[in-house]
């Protein structure tokens, strides 16, 4: 989880209430710079919103509204790399969110520009877009994302996570915040949770490793195994369903502390003194790997 992040949540609830002169409200935004059609954009607002499109143009479009209380925005770098941020003041009191007014950042980028897009709890609408890396970091705004970046890491701690990804490359962490991710997911894809739900769809696409991980948060993934391809899923007392086609080519297995396993034709062993039970089970030619574990969650093998 990105630390700067967490220092921010912690700076918006614990600070001071220290006053400064308000701007004016409701400040329109029209801005444009160049940008090279494979460049670079940082993105950092506070909170509001913030909503990017792609467009076929070789520039940034800015627009949008500043909140009452925000200095300025920051546009600033050149046609490789641009950063576009709200600027608050730098005393302490700006930080209390009843100090300043949201600010909403809407812009236009080139399709295949990176995004690096920064908010505290700004909710974010990305749709659109393919750039080579997509990274966003969130405390507790909502976000919504549809593209189909090469590759794609996306960090929250209590905002939820709806996102819709044609990509090779995927890695999504959350503490409480639901996580839904579906799409062409084709190669690599971790999801981690603590005590959010964490869901994942390949839509019929062979995902080559899956990885998956929560604390209580329960998982749920659909999806197909590409050959010789690797699922590892846990959990302490959430509960794992993983659903997978008949035609599973697979050695799969599962423990558990106290939770109950369950897989087609698997025979659960149960341990002889104390808790504890666990199966093997061979599919097909059984060329992949796929490895459930829960301490007390319960985890379910489905085949359809």
């Amino acid at each position: 989880m990105n630390r700067h992040l967490l220092v921010l949540a912690l700076l918006t609830a614990l600070v001071g209430t220290s006053g400064f002169a308000p701007a004016a409200a409701g400040t329109p935004i029209d801005q444009t710079r160049p940008l090279d059609a494979r460049g670079r954009v940082d993105i950092d607002n506070l909170k509001g919103r913030i909503q990017v499109r792609a467009w076929n143009r070789n520039e940034v479009h800015v627009s949008g509204t500043l909140g009452a209380g925000v200095e300025k925005l920051v546009v600033e770098g050149d046609a490789q790399h641009l950063v576009v941020r709200a600027q608050y003041p730098k005393h302490m009191g700006a930080w209390r969110s009843d100090r300043t007014e949201p600010t909403t950042l809407v812009l236009q980028v080139p399709l295949q520009a990176d995004l690096d897009i920064q908010s505290v709890s700004a909710d974010i609408d990305v749709d659109g877009v393919a750039p080579g890396e997509l990274e966003l970091d969130t405390v507790s705004g909502q976000v919504v994302v549809a593209g189909a970046p090469g590759s794609a890491e996306l960090n929250s701690v209590s905002g939820d996570m709806r996102l819709t990804l044609n990509s090779s490359d995927v890695k999504v962490d959350s503490v409480s915040g639901d996580v839904v991710l579906n799409g062409r997911l084709d190669g690599q894809v971790h999801g981690e949770t603590v005590s959010g739900r964490l869901v994942v769809d390949s839509r019929g696409k062979p995902v080559q490793r899956l990885s998956m991980a929560t604390v209580s948060g329960d998982a749920q993934a659909r999806l197909v195994l590409a050959p010789r391809g690797e699922i590892k899923a846990e959990t302490v007392s959430g509960d794992i369903q993983l659903v997978l086609p008949r035609s599973l080519s697979a050695q799969v297995s599962g423990e558990s502390f106290s939770g109950d396993l369950s897989a087609p034709d698997a025979k659960i062993r149960k341990e002889e003194f104390g808790p504890g039970s666990s199966f093997h089970q061979r599919y097909g030619d059984g060329a992949g790997e796929v490895h459930i574990e829960t301490f007390s969650g319960d985890a379910t093998l489905v085949l359809q």
